[in-house]
Parts: structure tokens; sequence; C-alpha cells
């Protein structure tokens, strides 16, 4: 099964494929959007993780005919009420800046004391399955392995996962493993960290990270369904 992920980003692919083999799939071939032709993209405008992540995996099922999986992820902090969330990745006003966008949210919460200085990287994956001979059959193998996906109008099959990773955000950043926000945040010690909690996310290897950040976690829960679908295509 050709599985096209609606990203350009090299290192959300490679942790995929890593996941994917150490669950013993191998039969789901990646492509990114840098394997297709373009295609018309529509604005990440929703409100939650979901709506966003189906915005790009429905488009990109629409225009391709593949099987499209999307996610959306963020950092949200318990000080702000959960933001950044949604709005992670333009935080700062532009749109990808990881600098600015963790510059600005330590400079937001750099009078919170330690013990408030709690949140956690959430990440929410939606697949569509377009042009399933027996989209029914697949939905009810689905089911019987405990994913409840369901069918849209237009007869895509449509699956969400969802992985959390809690933690507290360091007052500096540290480490240069990671991207996005990793270098600001610590994962609680049963979650990864250290303990005396000072260890970030941008400093644990690509295996520690799939292991227990919040996409690896998503991930890893969607792999036994995508190898359900890759057995029915």
């Amino acid at each position: 099964m050709k599985l096209l992920v609606a990203s350009r980003n090299a290192k959300k692919l490679a942790e995929l494929d890593r996941i994917l083999r150490a669950e013993g799939i191998e039969s789901v071939e990646l492509l990114s959007l840098a394997d297709v032709d373009e295609y018309p993209e529509r604005p990440e405008d929703g409100r939650t993780f979901a709506d966003n992540a189906f915005i790009k995996a429905i488009d990109g099922a629409a225009y391709t005919g593949l099987a499209c999986l999307a996610d959306d992820s963020g950092l949200s902090v318990d000080e702000l009420n959960g933001m950044p969330g949604v709005l992670s990745a333009r935080w700062a006003g532009g749109h990808g800046d990881d600098v600015a966008n963790y510059e600005l949210l330590l400079a937001q919460i750099s009078d919170t004391p330690d013990e408030r200085r709690t949140g956690a990287f959430r990440s929410t994956c939606a697949l569509v399955v377009p042009s399933l001979g027996d989209v029914a059959g697949a939905q009810k193998a689905l089911a019987d392995a405990g994913f409840p996906a369901v069918i849209d109008d237009s007869g895509n099959l449509l699956l969400v996962v969802e992985g959390r990773w809690p933690g507290t955000i360091l007052r500096q950043p540290v480490g240069d493993n990671g991207f996005g926000y990793d270098p600001i945040f610590a994962p609680l010690p049963e979650e990864g960290g250290s303990d005396d909690g000072t260890l970030s996310a941008a400093q644990l290897s690509a295996e520690a990270k799939d292991e227990y950040s919040h996409r690896g976690r998503a991930l890893r829960a969607l792999a036994p369904a995508l190898k359900i679908l890759a057995e029915l295509a």
C-alpha cells in the first residue's frame, strides 16, 4: 500500500518509517509531498489539532487518490491555558520560526514559578483512505481491532489517533537534536526525561523520541491499523 504523508518534513517521514519497521510492517510504501505532483493546499485554519490534520489528509487523498496521513502537533502550556496549541508553529507571527516561537513563549512565562511550568506536547494523526473496494468490510476489520473508523459522504475511510507527552518548560533552550519547541521541553522522568528535570527533548536520541514522544505514540497507535489496511489493499 502506498501511503502519502502530507508533509515535506523529512524527519517526520523517517520517524514513521522507523516505527513501521520496528512493528515489522514492510508492506507500506511511504511517500512525501515531494514525491507527488503539487496540488492546492488549504490553510490550516481549524480550531483543533484534528481539524487541521484532516484538512491536510483529505486534500492529499482527494488530489492524489492515495491513502494519506497527516498530523498536527503542538505544545500546550498549562499556564497559557493550553496555548500555543494549534498556533504552535506560528506563535511568534511567522510560520516555522522555531527560535522566535520558543523565545516568545519563554518570555511570556518568565515569571512563572517552576511548579506551574507544566505542559505537554500533543499530536493528532488523521488517516484518510479513498477507493477501498469493500469499505464497510475495512471499517469492520478496523473496529474489531479497536479502531473506530468512520466512512464519510465521499466513501473515504477516516481514522484519527492521538498522542500526548507530558513535561515541564525549561527556562533556557538546551540541546540540538530536535526541532520546534524540543529545546525548552523537559519530559517527566517517567516519560523519558531525567530525574532532575533538566534533560530536554532536544537531547534525546531518535530512538528515545520514537518511544516517548507524542508523535511517536500516535504513530505507534496507528501502525496496527496501517497493517490491516495494507493487507486489504
